[in-house]
């Protein structure tokens, strides 16, 4: 039967695909995809599992007290029962076997199979049988995270695959976490649906930057839709469409086939310089999260990284971070990859939305903030962790030899933490010096993504080379609204006149005090607001490498000398969205864009 779900588009375009469930709201567990060579160990960490739950459950019997109901005995039984029935063991094992799944996915994929079966059945004591499955599933979840053969993420520089034959897929969850997101990400999905999340939410953001059609805000999405169910993605407006009919399908598949002509066509600008038409040259820089998307970078006609995403090095570590020489590495390897390009590595920015495995003796305080967006995060994390910290900062010194580098601070608000971060700066220069091993001269920059760090910006730049906006943020402490609260995701808003007047202060700034600036937020790569921040005077955008192409066309076809009167009206109005757009189709009818 088909049917719509509908939800928040927050990455454009059309995918089709048959649904993999992820995340499911009854088990929280890891998800990722193990090699072809783990097959055999995975099933072997299952059936060890199972063979501990079942003696567990026999010890629980036999040592039942003898005035104990007869009725735990049963429901011993009943548990016992189901750990043995194929239909869970059994077919969790073909997960694993035909998809590569990880256990404890393989495990959840199947307990959201069976407990729709149990849903749907009318005899209300099987029906209840649900809950008796549940625990068996977390028995054995639970037996494997302690088993000898526990099971890990892959390591870093893994590809996950899928093996489930030749159907594109789509990935479907209650929420997918950074972490998670960091598995999926090399993956084949080509489209993601969640129930929870906003157009900035972290799935949001990738999706995004992995160029694929996404909807989140979805509600009940991973509750409707089945396993392997036939979906359809509509990126533009926000629709999930079901096992669509044979003629909605071959409709999809002609968008599908025409957005498809269009990225190649803008392809084709990847090597052409970004200078507008009254010769402004403009940096069109990349985001990463690991050494090896420095390759995609360059590939896309990137000029340098403007922002790694050092933190992506912290996760799916258990309780072990990367060491100094392990860090120096992954930057050594996305200096070389950029072949003399500037790279810019943000200090680890963990908290809100991206948490370690292992966090450090803050860790409860942490954990249960009424609100971790405004807790210890980014650099109070770090200066909070002074030899993780210094650790981090010699490793991107000793990489600063190899080649053009940059530090960014994220998320400053107070000269206090400026001190104590050029303190630490220094403290591992000398260190590096005393030990006789080489580094480079960095330049450092702060993340404004903080009201307080926008409106003290002229005290900020005495003490750094540069600085980036981070838009994400900046729009959220803004506004105060939690961008990952679908309650109240639609008041995040980038239109706003005090977010565009924090932007436009910030750069003209940045310019006036002779410091670089750049945007680093999603707004860089959004081609709505390109011609507005160059009417702003930005020069310099950072963005996924797949944004590349379509913000070089707008700026290819901008004119900044017209463009810039237009600045006053706009960050004047009520409704700066509207003015912009009218003046954008204003320009394009007299032959501005092209």
């Amino acid at each position: 039967m088909s049917f719509q779900v509908f939800g928040l588009p927050v990455s454009r375009g059309v995918a089709i695909g048959r649904a993999v469930m992820v995340a499911s709201s009854r088990v929280d567990v890891a998800h990722y995809f193990i090699e072809a060579s783990q097959v055999d160990s995975e099933i072997e960490r299952l059936r060890t599992a199972r063979d501990a739950v079942a003696q567990e459950l026999t010890t629980l019997q036999r040592e039942l007290p003898a005035d104990a109901p007869g009725e735990l005995s049963a429901l011993l039984d009943v548990h016992l029962m189901l750990l043995h029935d194929d239909s869970l063991t059994g077919a969790t094992k073909n997960w694993i076997q035909e998809r590569h799944y990880n256990g404890e996915w393989a495990l959840s994929a199947q307990l959201e199979v069976l407990a729709r079966q149990f849903d749907e059945m009318e005899d209300d004591y099987l029906r209840e049988r649900k809950a008796d499955l549940e625990q068996v599933v977390e028995r054995l979840l639970r037996a494997m995270a302690r088993g000898p053969l526990s099971g890990s993420a892959p390591a870093p520089g893994v590809s996950p695959r899928d093996f489930g034959g030749e159907d594109p897929l789509v990935l479907v969850a209650n929420d997918i976490a950074p972490a998670d997101m960091l598995q999926f990400k090399r993956s084949i999905f080509t489209g993601f649906i969640t129930d929870v999340g906003g157009k900035t939410s972290h799935t949001a953001i990738v999706a995004r930057s992995m160029d694929i059609p996404a909807v989140v805000g979805a509600r009940e999405a991973s509750h409707i839709i089945r396993q392997d169910d036939w979906v359809v993605i509509d990126g533009d407006c926000g629709a999930v469409i079901v096992n669509p009919s044979p003629i909605v399908l071959e409709e999809y598949r002609f968008r599908q086939r025409q957005s498809g002509l269009e990225r190649d066509r803008l392809a084709r600008l990847r090597h052409t310089p970004a200078v507008t038409m009254d010769g402004e040259r403009v940096e069109l820089q990349a985001n990463i999260e690991l050494p090896v998307d420095a390759i995609g970078a360059l590939e896309a006609g990137a000029v340098g990284v403007g922002l790694f995403r050092s933190e992506f090095l912290f996760m799916n570590r258990g309780s072990e971070l990367p060491g100094e020489d392990e860090q120096y590495e992954a930057y050594r390897a996305a200096i070389e990859a950029m072949r003399g390009l500037p790279v810019t590595i943000r200090t680890v920015d963990i908290g809100a939305d991206k948490q370690l495995d292992r966090m450090s003796v803050n860790e409860l305080r942490h954990e249960h903030a009424l609100n971790p967006a405004l807790g210890l995060r980014a650099i109070r994390w770090s200066l909070s962790e002074p030899g993780m910290f210094r650790q981090q900062l010699r490793a991107i010194l000793r990489a600063a030899a190899v080649g053009p580098v940059r530090i960014l601070v994220p998320m400053v608000a107070h000269l206090s933490e400026v001190r104590m971060f050029l303190e630490a700066l220094e403290r591992a220069r000398q260190q590096l010096a005393d030990a006789g091993r080489p580094c480079g001269p960095v330049e450092v920059g702060a993340m404004i993504e903080v009201p307080a760090a926008a409106l003290a910006l002229p005290l900020l730049l005495k003490h750094f080379d540069f600085v980036s906006i981070g838009t994400n943020d900046l729009i959220q402490y803004t506004l105060a609204i939690d961008r990952a609260d679908e309650a109240v995701s639609h008041l995040y808003d980038p239109w706003h006149p005090a977010v565009l007047g924090l932007i436009a202060q910030t750069i003209a700034h940045a310019r006036a005090a002779g410091k670089g600036v750049s945007v680093c937020g999603e707004m860089a790569g959004d081609p709505e607001f390109t011609d507005l921040l160059l009417a702003m005077g930005l020069r310099n955008f950072s963005m996924h490498p797949s944004q590349i192409s379509s913000i070089k066309q707008r700026v290819l076809r901008a004119d900044t000398r017209r463009l810039a009167p237009l600045l006053p009206t706009i960050l004047s109005s009520e409704d700066p969205a509207s003015v912009c757009r009218r003046a954008q189709a204003s320009l394009q009818a007299v032959g501005i864009h092209q």
